[in-house]
């Protein structure tokens, strides 16, 4: 019995990117499939803080892309300053972005003497499905992304893309 294995060549978009229905997708359509899909694009984050200030939980999200910054540092003093960035900031109780989160009152001070990368992974998990199942739905039904989906169906529809389309059609049809 063999296996055969089948390679497809990679497809590419006309500027050299690998192309996939994954990638077809931007901005708000890819904001709208999922809170990572957002969380992925600075333009998304961006807008998904403008939301969060007006709902007054801006620190939620900033909270969540400190640890995920947190996860890439390197050398145990590095580790340190920003654990300890993090906890003043977010999780001691005179935090000045403190975040809600269940288990934060058994935080102290001394498990940021050894650091490690995924030390505030729980709280981050709690803080990502906070805004979740909470503030991303609502964000998807806010005036700013609305106002950015239109804006991008405005430029998809403008004289100037529909003619980029019609080149590239006659590029791949002749």
């Amino acid at each position: 019995c063999f296996v055969h294995f089948i390679f497809f060549p990679e497809i590419n978009d006309g500027e050299g990117h690998p192309s996939s229905s994954h990638q077809a997708l931007k901005g708000t359509s890819k904001w709208a499939t999922s809170l990572e899909n957002l969380l992925e694009d600075p333009e998304g984050v961006k807008r998904f803080r403008e939301f969060l200030k007006k709902e007054f939980s801006e620190e939620n999200v900033l909270f969540w892309l400190a640890c995920e910054e947190f996860k890439k540092t390197q050398g145990k003093k590095q580790m340190q300053e920003k654990a300890k960035e993090i906890y003043m900031t977010f999780l001691s109780s005179k935090a000045s972005s403190q975040v809600n989160v269940e288990g934060q009152s058994r935080l102290s001070e001394t498990i940021l003497e050894t650091p490690h990368p995924l030390m505030f992974q729980k709280l981050q998990d709690q803080i990502f499905n906070l805004m979740k199942y909470d503030s991303y739905s609502r964000f998807l039904k806010s005036d700013i992304f609305l106002n950015q989906k239109k804006s991008e169906e405005q430029e998809e529809n403008s004289p100037e893309a529909q003619t980029a389309a019609k080149r590239a059609s006659r590029i791949y049809n002749t």
